[in-house]
């Protein structure tokens, strides 16, 4: 796998506060949700603000941490609204054949013939499989469709082999 030296890769956002005594709202990517509350610490905001999570829980349908530094409302309020993002260090090395979203995005894709399809510029998830959006000449939706689509992945050459008609 490529060096991931130093990669930020966001998990989710503080969407809002939560009572009177620094808590806050947590929307989380991560499977399962509650996942964001596994990793400390955080890097919050563009700068990459470095808290500590004291507490975490569900509440209600969503998640509440309780941060360093943060002892009440005031003090939390000016986090609402940034993400979240940990080192890729922190997380858990993926298992055969696994990637995380973010080990993909800027890989080259080309088809079995060699032709350039363009870079990975972002994933989404459909329900069915994930899809890889990729720009080059133009934007293609190519479904992470292991052995149908997908022929190879290689992280560190920089690449995804796909089985994919060019012109579509």
């Amino acid at each position: 796998m490529a060096a991931a030296t130093n990669r930020r890769v966001v998990l989710g956002q503080i969407v809002g506060l939560y009572g009177v005594r620094g808590w806050v709202k947590i929307h989380s990517e991560t499977e399962p949700r509650e996942g964001i509350l596994n990793y400390s610490p955080w890097l919050v905001g563009p700068q990459g603000e470095v808290l500590r999570v004291l507490e975490g829980r569900r509440q209600g349908k969503g998640l509440v941490a309780h941060l360093d530094g943060c002892h009440d409302r005031d003090q939390a309020a000016h986090l609402v609204g940034l993400e979240i993002a940990v080192w890729r260090e922190q997380l858990p090395p993926p298992g055969p054949d696994e990637f995380y979203w973010t080990d993909l995005e800027g890989l080259s894709v080309i088809t079995e013939t060699g032709v350039d399809l363009g870079c990975v510029t972002r994933l989404f998830a459909t329900g069915a499989n994930d899809v890889l959006v990729v720009a080059g000449e133009r934007e293609r939706l190519i479904p992470f469709v292991w052995d149908q689509v997908i022929l190879e992945v290689d992280c560190a050459q920089g690449l995804i082999r796909v089985d994919w008609d060019p012109e579509f």
